[in-house]
């Protein structure tokens, strides 16, 4: 599982002109799922991206977490994570994606875990042609992957 995080001052997503979610300062997750991903790996991922500490205190360091300033997330699908552009050709290769019969469920997962933790979680809408639109805080972005990969 796949997770690119964002700080924002605000974020939406929007779909044929509709605004279906929306949110002030936080976090805009796109999350991409793996054919081998499970609960246990959603819900670790929901945790860690609540208390990732890259929200500024008032000494400017990146000591608080989505959970400490009260923020919100916005968590979109996106099968693109996985992406594979190390080949000889010029198109993406999107093997390494899961399909929308496991993605789904596991991406509802996460968006489940993360309300469950206390954090306002709007989203977009799987498999959805959207237009997310964000304000970078910082900028400050990160990729976020688990299992964390063994050297």
């Amino acid at each position: 599982m796949k997770a690119l995080l964002q700080r924002v001052s605000r974020a939406s997503v929007d779909i044929s002109g509709e605004t279906v979610g929306k949110i002030g300062p936080g976090l805009l997750i796109l999350l991409g799922v793996a054919p081998d991903d499970t609960q246990e790996l959603a819900d670790a991922m929901a945790a860690k991206c609540r208390e990732l500490r890259i929200f500024e205190d008032d000494a400017g360091k990146m000591n608080l977490s989505l959970a400490d300033v009260g923020g919100s997330a916005l968590v979109v699908s996106q099968f693109t994570l996985f992406g594979d552009i190390s080949g000889g050709g010029r198109r993406p290769y999107f093997g390494g994606a899961a399909r929308p019969e496991i993605a789904i469920p596991l991406y509802e997962r996460f968006v489940s875990t993360l309300r469950s933790l206390g954090v306002e979680v709007a989203t977009g809408r799987f498999g959805a042609d959207m237009q997310v639109s964000l304000v970078n805080d910082g900028p400050v972005t990160l990729m976020l992957e688990l299992p964390l990969k063994k050297d």
